[in-house]
């Protein structure tokens, strides 16, 4: 930097004259005179690095020239002055300029304004050039050191090359005295041919051959070299340090492991044992034993197998595991009996804490130093991850370990026996808690409950619901409604198992006793309705009252009349939790049903046990890839997937999974199109044998194959020839029988009124993740079923003929059967359940030809899987067919081609007349609520005159109304606007157009409330108004309206009204409190995670903020491709969409029960009141000028 300047008063007079025009920065200074320690005011104007000040603004000569290269400019404290002129000060804010010149005196300055202070103080530290001097003075540095380097190096190359020139010269010396030497012996030899070869050799020679030893150990020292350098870089000596990394890490866990469990037998197990047999023991001996168990065997073990690491690892680098897995692998079984314990333990330990000696015992030895602060229950957690923990150091050290070394089998086969027994435990303790659970639920149960005894019985989930009051058709009564105390005389305990669900009520004592009618509800006998008809008046009115929360079981046992329990949920997360997982349990009890009619009564292998067992049905190939994650059937979820093997899972007669069916329906016009799902059921129901997958026959069929080796095979079928197997864990003896029971082929299931897994008889409103309902087989029609149309060719139910009593009698149990089991053979137990649905089945067949006939058992089932689809389609997706009248067609034409099959089952007839009537009146049932209007025709009425202004409207007024024009809007968003990020392209208007109406609603309510706050020129009617728009967010808020909520906090944010410093002033606290609140709520941080928060445990109806869901949407989208590179369907991806939209869908379904109110929506809507962004802030300028400078 130059210490001195050479000073043109010509150039300067021209500078100070730019700098005063287009100066960076320009303004009045008060500056610090250096003589009386005065404030003069200047007119200060700063260019590049020059600061020029003049005595004012029209003065043309400079009163001063600051050169600012290489100063500091920061802001400085006020001077301490007396306490009358401490409160002038207090406005001041000063700021000092130091310069980098000897002698130099500080520049004092200040303004009145503290943003204007801070503006001077930054663009003065720029003027500086003091990053650039710096970053001068780091680079000249750099440029030194590597001077000096060069240099250093420099030097070394010179030596290097005198050494170099020195070694070439030594080498010429000696080539030229080898050369000599040897043609002095050629001479020799020559003279003297008769010279015998003296004993003692040349001292010459003897150096010729120590030079010649030391390059060859010099050439193959090199080589070796360069040979280990190529091993140390190789993938295989890398895969070696790290398999060695691998070993060493075990042997510390191991160590770490052996450590604890060393304190948990020396710190617990022996102390309590001791404290056990004193004279006033706190814990008796029975109880250390349940809760430590074999702890000390285990430890034992361990320090057994640490000591064979220990001698392995000293033997280093030659690591031989294989034989200590070997030793290790047979003792393990030990670990059974602790995992199976473990729970139990925990619970004893639990106990005995009660007790306040043990307590106090126990916390003294647990604040012992060896415990680490840890607890007794975290000792007893470490022996659970420890097979697991070997299982991944297995997995991680084969992964490193080559094909041909020789410990590659040993160590396989030790991975996949600790596997095998990771499941064993495993699947012994979800059997063991299992057991438990419904032991302690039934203890609870002052009666007693007999079928929580049936170790099949599986716990699913319990609550608390509350049961309305109901008569014999199920309807509510409105006599009790009104003198009910829901909540002290309705409240039920209620517990779901896969077969069975308890309705409890729970007596001050806290025991539960079971109703007396509807307490065990037997789940084959139960209808699952979600959502009431609409239809049904009362049962649409009940369902408005309680807010969509409400859902009911219709139970229609054989030996009994049929009557109705509905059920009250908390909030609507519990109750789709309740009905999704009733329906699944539904779903699972006739699914398995079905499947267990289809094979002999010999197979003791259970049907969900053989489909998840079964790989074939969750095995990766080159058109489909499955996750880890299971669905709501328990099978592996679907992760990509070509078009064909979707349309194939769609239509499969093994799968029954709700999930799968709503992400298909809301996703296929990503990867598909309606014509070809709707052309893939039509070729189901028409063309079975070559339609149906291959896969989905192979399993009914299996059993049939084995037994008759491929009979009646149909000709016309190519894909029908190929030969099926059956599944692995299947092993059938052959036998003889009668034809009906050697055809076991009862698929017969899902046309039978009792069993049928794909019944579609129940009225279509019903809950959406209940695709099949079951029908009593007497011949009393149901109370929830309505009546058909008289064009239904049904006949009618109370003139149908009993199916049992056309059938003809067939042996229902393996007494009566003609066939014979062997000596010592072990008959199977049947599980009731599947006698009931396998007698029903056989009661459905009128003779036995056609129970023999594939052909009638094939079209029988692919009828219900086509009807179950498309009631699901039509009931749940309507607005495909409302935007799409060729596929409304499609499938008004396949229905009535079906009712037009004389095969047709009555179950069957009857359920196509309700989808058929479902889907010709879909655009009259999609506005059944009553107060339903149209954005459109709210519009209209707002082009009327209005008659009212913001002060004669309430706060409750508006946020109704605001509420309910949100609704209107949001609800009108069909739902495949939310696939493939329309509203982010170009062409946004045409492809979303009701996406970008809510967008422009959202603007033009948030423009509102701003501009009907700028309309007041007086300070304290901005501020009631402001006041007023919080309270009708506050109460936007109350009615679950976020969206309404963040329309007027996004319009009190905008800078226009933000910076009304005096009108915000006037707001009293609580108001400022409340919208601090409300923007907390409704704030974007964390991905709008208060927001969410609150939406997922709100109860609709509901409004939510329709930019939180887009931004979800558009992340997946652009995080994930809709297909890989071998072109399959990205599911995960599609499920992930279809979770989004299910969750927005279910806050459209539900309406405000708000009157519409006409004045208040011509105010709203009238676009007149609205200003624009640059009119508010004009606006706002004026009327709270910016201070002067």
């Amino acid at each position: 930097m130059q210490k001195s300047v050479r000073y043109n008063e010509g150039h300067a007079l021209f500078l100070s004259l730019v700098a005063r025009k287009e100066g960076t920065k320009r303004g009045y200074l008060s500056k610090k005179t250096a003589e009386n320690s005065r404030w003069h005011e200047k007119f200060f104007a700063l260019y590049q690095n020059v600061l020029f000040y003049f005595e004012n603004e029209q003065s043309a000569r400079p009163a001063g020239i600051y050169l600012l290269e290489g100063c500091t400019c920061e802001r400085a404290p006020a001077p301490k002055m007396s306490t009358t002129g401490k409160e002038a000060l207090e406005k001041q804010h000063y700021f000092l300029i130091v310069f980098g010149h000897d002698g130099q005196k500080p520049l004092e300055l200040r303004t009145e304004e503290e943003s204007e202070c801070d503006e001077w103080v930054e663009a003065i530290q720029q003027a500086s050039y003091s990053d650039i001097i710096i970053e001068r003075e780091v680079l000249m540095q750099k440029y030194i050191h590597l001077v000096q380097i060069v240099e250093t190096e420099k030097v070394a190359a010179n030596q290097l090359r005198t050494q170099l020139e020195d070694q070439d010269t030594e080498i010429e010396r000696l080539k030229a005295e080898v050369q000599h030497i040897v043609a002095l012996n050629k001479t020799k030899e020559r003279m003297r041919p008769y010279h015998v070869y003296h004993e003692n050799e040349d001292p010459d020679i003897k150096k010729i051959k120590k030079v010649q030893s030391f390059m060859r150990g010099w050439l193959c020292r090199r080589k070796w070299k360069i040979i280990v350098q190529d091993y140390i870089c190789s993938p295989h000596a890398e895969s070696m340090r790290k398999r060695n990394q691998i070993v060493f890490n075990m042997v510390e866990a191991e160590t770490e492991y052996v450590h604890q469990l060393y304190i948990l037998v020396n710190c617990f197990l022996r102390p309590l044992r001791m404290a056990a047999s004193s004279k006033k023991p706190p814990i008796s001996h029975d109880d250390v034993s349940s809760i430590f168990l074999n702890s000390e065997t285990i430890m034992f073990l361990h320090e057994i197998f640490h000591q064979g690491l220990k001698a392995r690892i000293a033997n280093w680098p030659t690591l031989v595991l294989a034989d200590l897995f070997d030793i290790l692998l047979p003792m393990l079984n030990i670990y059974q009996e602790f995992v199976r314990n473990h729970q139990y333990s925990l619970q004893v330990l639990a106990n005995c804490k009660q007790n306040r000696d043990f307590d106090k015992l126990l916390k003294q030895y647990e604040s012992n130093a060896a415990c680490e602060g840890r607890m007794l229950e975290t000792f007893l957690t470490y022996p659970m991850f420890q097979i697991p923990r070997y299982i991944i150091t297995l997995h991680e050290l084969l992964a490193h370990t080559p094909h041909e070394h020789v410990e590659r089998k040993s160590l396989e086969f030790a991975k996949s026996k600790l596997e095998e027994l990771s499941r064993v435990m495993h699947d012994e303790v979800s059997d063991t808690e299992n057991i438990r659970k419904n032991l302690a639920i039934e203890r609870m149960i002052v009666e007693g409950c007999d079928i929580l005894l049936d170790t099949s019985q599986t716990f699913v989930r319990q609550g608390s619901l509350i049961q309305l009051p109901s008569v014999e058709r199920g309807k509510l009564s409105k006599v009790r409604l009104g003198s009910l105390s829901l909540k002290k005389e309705g409240e039920r305990q209620c517990f779901l198992f896969t077969k069975h669900f308890l309705v409890c009520t729970r007596s001050s004592g806290g025991k539960l006793h079971l109703l007396k009618q509807g307490g065990v509800l037997s789940l084959i006998d139960c209808t699952l309705i979600e959502e009431p008809d609409a239809s049904d008046e009362e049962s649409k009115a009940g369902g408005q009252v309680f807010g969509q929360l409400d859902f009911k079981l219709v139970v229609e046992p054989s030996d009994s009349p049929s009557f109705t329990v509905v059920l009250l949920a908390p909030s609507r997360q519990e109750k789709a939790a309740w009905t999704s997982d009733i329906s699944q349990c539904i779903d699972n009890i006739r699914c398995n049903g079905l499947m267990t009619s289809v094979f002999e009564e010999n197979s003791k292998v259970t049907v969900p046990h053989m489909i998840k067992s079964d790989v074939r049905l969750h095995k990766d190939d080159v058109d489909i890839c499955f996750s880890k994650t299971l669905n709501s059937c328990k099978v592996p979820q679907i992760r990509y997937a070509s078009v064909e093997r979707l349309l194939e899972r769609l239509t499969d007669l093994r799968f029954l999974s709700i999930d799968f069916l709503n992400t298909f329906l809301h996703t296929y016009r990503i990867f598909t199109t309606a014509t070809v799902v709707m052309d893939k059921l039509a070729d189901i129901y028409k063309k079975p044998f070559s339609s149906i997958p291959i896969r989905s026959l192979e399993l009914f069929f299996a059993t049939n194959q084995n037994n008759r080796g491929g009979e009646h095979t149909n000709d016309k079928s190519p894909r029908l020839c190929r030969k099926f197997s059956s599944p692995p864990p299947l092993s059938i003896p052959s036998r003889t029988s009668s034809p009906v029971r050697t055809r076991k082929l009862s698929l017969h299931s899902p046309i039978s009124a009792r069993v049928g897994g794909l019944d579609l008889t129940s009225p279509l409103p019903t809950s959406a993740h209940t695709p099949q309902t079951p029908t009593p087989q007497t011949p009393t029609p149901t109370a929830t079923s309505p009546p058909l149309p008289p064009s239904s060719t049904s006949p009618p139910p109370n003139n149908s003929k009993p199916l049992q009593d056309q059938a003809p009698a067939t042996p229902t149990s393996p007494d009566q059967s003609p066939c014979s089991t062997t000596e010592g053979e072990e008959v199977p137990k049947i599980d009731p359940f599947c006698g009931k649905m396998r007698r029903s089945i056989r009661r459905m067949f009128t003779n036995s030809e056609r129970t023999c006939d594939k052909d009638f058992i094939i079209r029988r089932a692919a009828t219900n899987r086509v009807l179950n689809v498309l009631r699901h389609w039509v009931s749940k997706h309507s607005q495909d067919f409302e935007m799409n009248g060729e596929l409304k067609m499609s499938v008004i034409c396949l229905l009535e081609e079906v009712l037009r099959d004389p095969d047709l089952l009555p179950q069957e007839r009857k359920a196509t007349a309700n989808i058929l009537r479902y889907s010709t009146h879909t655009r009259t049932r999609t506005h059944t609520h009553t107060h339903t209007h149209t954005h459109t025709d709210i519009l209209q009425m707002a082009d009327c005159p209005k008659a009212e202004c913001f002060e004669s409207l309430s706060a409750m007024e508006l946020a109704e109304q605001i509420t309910l024009l949100d609704h209107i809007v949001f609800r009108s968003i069909p739902y495949e606007s939310f696939l493939g990020q329309g509203w982010m392209k170009v062409d946004k208007t045409e492809r979303t157009p009701y996406i970008m109406k809510t967008s422009q609603h959202f603007n033009d309510m948030s423009n509102l409330v701003a501009s009907q706050i700028m309309t007041h020129t007086d300070v304290g009617s901005r501020s009631s108004s402001i006041e007023k728009w919080v309270a009708v967010a506050d109460i936007c808020r109350c009615l679950n309206n976020y969206n309404g909520v963040l329309e007027i906090t996004s319009a009190l944010n905008r800078s226009a009204i933000y910076r009304l410093k005096k009108t915000w002033a006037k707001v009293s606290k609580q108001t400022k409190a409340l919208m601090d609140k409300l923007q907390k709520t409704v704030s974007s941080e964390g991905r709008f995670k208060n927001l969410r928060e609150t939406l997922k445990n709100c109860n609709p109806p509901c409004v939510p903020y329709l930019g939180m869901y887009l931004t979800d949407l558009a992340f997946i989208e652009e995080g994930t491709p809709n297909f890989t590179e071998e072109g399959l369907v990205n599911f995960s991806k599609m499920r992930m969409i279809s979770h989004i939209i299910r969750e927005i869908r279910q806050f459209q379904q539900t309406p405000y029960r708000i009157e519409h109110q006409a004045k208040v929506t011509q105010y709203l809507l009238d676009k007149t009141l609205i200003m624009d962004e640059d009119t508010l802030y004009d606006l706002s300028l004026k009327i709270e000028p910016r201070l002067p400078a």
